[in-house]
């Protein structure tokens, strides 16, 4: 080649290289950013029909449930029924659906005790199958039953037990979307208050996509609340040997009004 000429076969060779390339370029740009717009309309969707379960408020009206041996039972807003009849635990919770979309009641999972006894939700094959179909519209109020009636069943057991002596259970709920999809664990804690059952909700646990926490930071979190709660009912019962040592009139924990006669009932300074 001549010094000064120019090569045209390497030009247009070299030109169709770097055409090439920026067209591959635009077009990876191109799908990834319609890529990035399908994940956002899928994202979209799924929050227009993602239930989310939650306990009814106390001035939504009751609700009237018949299982199927012809037994009802009344659970008013915010509040369930828990009942025993002949070894078989009835339970109905008042369920309200905070999300934006159709909540299906998949299963149930109940068990005594509080639950904090519980780190985890129950394994899946745990899990009742709810036989009745159970929907709770976005926005409104439902309701969930479920009833222990084998009497092989240990779990039943313990729950009547539990109904019997007047002491807590834990309800989780399995539900999904209308289409099955999106299924979501809640755990309820029925507590009983005087003649009736109020209704807590604990926790969520998001199956099918990631939720708001990890389960990593929720188990610290839960574990943080046990050792707190551990080192408080150390502390108290140290105070009381102390009391128990020194007499009655032994030193208070803050909070305690122990004899001290310058408190009232409701803790305060007494006095004019």
């Amino acid at each position: 080649m001549v010094l000064g000429t120019i090569d045209w076969v390497v030009a247009s060779s070299l030109a169709t290289a770097v055409g090439t390339l920026v067209l591959a370029v635009a077009t990876f740009s191109a799908v990834r950013s319609s890529n990035r717009s399908a994940r956002i309309a899928e994202m979209a969707l799924q929050e227009q029909r993602r239930p989310l379960l939650a306990p009814s408020r106390l001035e939504d009206s009751g609700q009237k449930i018949m299982f199927m041996e012809g037994h009802w039972v009344s659970a008013p807003g915010g509040h369930a029924a828990v009942e025993q009849l002949d070894g078989t635990a009835y339970l109905a919770i008042s369920l309200r659906n905070v999300g934006s979309g159709i909540a299906v009641c998949q299963g149930w999972v109940v068990r005594p005790g509080l639950s904090l006894d519980y780190p985890g939700h129950a394994p899946l094959e745990e899990f009742h199958l709810q036989s009745r179909d159970l929907y709770v519209p976005a926005g409104d109020i439902g309701m969930w039953q479920g009833a222990l009636r084998n009497p092989g069943d240990p779990v039943r057991a313990e729950v009547v037990d539990a109904i019997e002596s007047v002491h807590p259970i834990t309800v989780e709920l399995l539900y999904s979307d209308q289409v099955g999809l999106q299924r979501t664990i809640s755990r309820f804690s029925l507590t009983p208050a005087r003649d009736s059952w109020l209704v807590g909700l604990n926790r969520h646990w998001h199956l099918d996509w990631k939720g708001p926490r990890s389960e990593r930071m929720t188990l610290a979190a839960a574990e943080a609340i046990h050792r707190d709660h551990e080192a408080a009912v150390e502390r108290r019962a140290a105070a009381d040997v102390e009391r128990e040592a020194t007499g009655s009139g032994g030193p208070a924990l803050p909070g305690d009004r122990g004899s001290d006669p310058d408190l009232d009932d409701r803790g305060r300074t007494g006095g004019p």
